[in-house]
């Protein structure tokens, strides 16, 4: 599905969605395993009588890895004519017992595309800082051990915001033309055992959240300096840069556009 309008008889809709990605594939359809895009895809079809369903996404989560608020776009038969609380509840019902949901629906302006019309994405990293394992989060998080120290984390972060090549921060098998990305925001905060790394961009390279994450980690437990992530950065060689933090901790928190579709 390019930038095209819906086919004809199909009506385009927004759909804000929300799942574990514990288990499945990630977004992608996949043959070695279950996808958010064909649970989504087939509990959308359910709702239309079995009609095919296509979808698209404003981005693509890797395996285990989470979002509170990815925004998809799907295209239904208009003869259903159903209104935005049937598709939400409808679809959310149909995707029982899958960790995911429809937090939000709306019938999408014309030319809208979620991924095309994306300015920026927004991802939370989370790791669980103390001694003992993770248990009612184990899923979601991170566990570190070893005392990390936000605040040095966070000054580190600071020295890569704005334009760069982020080739040192990228995974070998990256599809992206180039590896210049813009870092609008990289956070590093505490809330007691947990801390949260957020980062907003308007796109991504493929792992270059987690890999920025497994490296702030080596500046937090003091194994790097806060000024050697910068200069890791000018390398552009990945393998200067930290180890690739695991999937559990990453979750999409938000997707910007110029006009808020859901309003």
């Amino acid at each position: 599905m390019g930038h095209d309008g819906p086919a004809a008889g199909y009506r385009r809709w927004a759909l804000k969605i929300e799942y574990d990605g514990t288990g499945l594939v990630g977004w992608q359809r996949q043959n070695n395993g279950l996808s958010v895009q064909e649970l989504l895809e087939e509990a959308a079809s359910r709702l239309v009588g079995d009609a095919p369903v296509m979808s698209a996404t404003a981005g693509r989560t890797d395996a285990g890895v989470h979002a509170s608020a990815m925004v998809v776009q799907l295209d239904l038969p208009e003869q259903e004519r159903l209104d935005a609380r049937q598709v939400r509840d409808g679809i959310s019902y149909h995707l029982k017992p899958h960790r995911v949901a429809v937090l939000e629906a709306a019938e999408a302006k014309e030319g809208w595309h979620a991924r095309f019309s994306a300015i920026s994405r927004r991802y939370r990293y989370t790791i669980l800082n103390r001694p003992t394992r993770a248990v009612l989060d184990c899923n979601l998080v991170w566990h570190v051990r070893r005392p990390l120290d936000t605040t040095a984390m966070h000054e580190s972060a600071q020295t890569l915001l704005g334009r760069h090549d982020f080739s040192s921060f990228r995974a070998s098998a990256c599809q992206a033309n180039s590896p210049i990305r813009t870092l609008d925001c990289l956070d590093v905060t505490r809330d007691g055992q947990h801390i949260h790394i957020e980062v907003e961009a308007r796109s991504f390279l493929h792992h270059q959240v987690r890999n920025l994450a497994g490296s702030l980690q080596l500046v937090g437990s003091g194994q790097w300096p806060v000024s050697k992530l910068r200069a890791v950065l000018d390398s552009c060689d990945r393998r200067l840069a930290g180890p690739t933090a695991p999937p559990d901790g990453l979750c999409l928190i938000g997707v910007g556009y110029e006009i808020d579709p859901f309003r």
